[in-house]
């Protein structure tokens, strides 16, 4: 068990809708996608893949925030 107190709490951002490249599963946000291509794809294999598969979530009404001293997330609903 941890000895930290969570005094210093962020409020993460809602994930908001995400795509998956099929190949090697990077999740990435869609306004993050700077090409049509996958970037991890890319970078390690040098191939332009564009097939990705949208992920969506649900609103559970939950809150989420991070200990910025030990990194805990904390959903709060």
């Amino acid at each position: 068990m941890s000895l930290c107190k969570h005094q210093s709490l962020v409020l993460l951002p809602d994930r908001g809708n995400r795509l998956r490249c099929r190949y090697c599963h990077l999740t990435i946000k869609t306004e993050e996608l700077e090409e049509d291509y996958c970037p991890e794809c890319f970078e390690a294999q040098g191939a332009k893949n564009y097939d990705f598969e949208e992920i969506v979530e649900e609103d559970s009404g939950a809150v989420r925030y991070s200990c910025e001293e030990c990194g805990l997330i904390i959903t709060v609903k």
